[in-house]
């Protein structure tokens, strides 16, 4: 039986979800404010948050974002009445996992969460440092990194990263389009189903991050390359 916990301040919109979650076999915890939220999750283990965005107090971006920070990887999916495409991206530079726009449809939110609770108990079933370093399904290699896509682990030599669903995301379509840089535009709508007329400094900010993990020397990348007026290219094996 997975644990959730609701973050909802609309008291019919947290008692529906709590109802049906616990008619699918999952024990459900609500709460009605981000502070409240940080305190249960660091003192219960829960397996998911479902958390919205427009909260008293301390609202949901930043409620994942000191999660992230403190290097809490619990799966986060948000709920946004705003559904500005400038919304989701704030929420997935914050460390959120997933989102959906309000009024949503109660069987995608019951698929997408019971899809982030699978990833989390692939995650726990692997220990990362013990993984092959083979290619494989699900699996990318290249020098001594290998990015398992399923399990949302980058092993970079002994060391370890976990990635959240939307930095996995972008690195799987860069790694796709081997060898062609890829425009912004195309990251917004083929990754996250955005419109291409979204700010795209989010997608710069996500970069920052994964070459971070990735790079020897993030400042002068050589897998993570920007190519000036498109995008970025992805380079396996760099020659210099």
């Amino acid at each position: 039986m997975s644990r959730v916990l609701i973050v909802e301040d609309e008291a019919h919109i947290a008692e529906g979800l709590r109802f049906n979650l616990e008619a699918e076999g999952h024990a459900v915890e609500v709460t009605d404010n981000g502070e409240d939220a940080i305190q249960q999750i660091g003192a219960s283990a829960f397996d998911a948050v479902v958390l919205d965005v427009m909260l008293p107090g301390k609202d949901g971006f930043s409620v994942v974002r000191e999660l992230r920070q403190a290097r809490n990887f619990i799966p986060v999916l948000i709920l946004t009445a705003r559904g500005r495409p400038e919304d989701v991206l704030t929420g997935f530079e914050a460390g959120a996992d997933d989102y959906l726009p309000k009024p949503f449809n109660l069987d995608i939110l019951i698929a997408r969460l019971e899809s982030l609770l699978r990833r989390k108990k692939w995650m726990l079933a692997s220990d990362p440092l013990t993984m092959p370093a083979t290619a494989s399904a699900g699996r990318f290699q290249f020098g001594d990194r290998t990015v398992d896509f399923e399990r949302l682990h980058l092993l970079v030599g002994e060391r370890s990263f976990q990635l959240t669903v939307m930095e996995a995301d972008l690195l799987k379509f860069l790694i796709a389009n081997i060898g062609h840089p890829v425009s912004r535009k195309a990251i917004l709508e083929k990754v996250w189903n955005l419109h291409e007329d979204t700010d795209t400094r989010a997608i710069d900010n996500f970069i920052v991050r994964l070459r971070r993990y990735i790079e020897e020397d993030p400042a002068n990348p050589r897998h993570l390359l920007t190519v000036r007026g498109i995008g970025y290219q992805f380079v396996p094996h760099p020659t210099k």
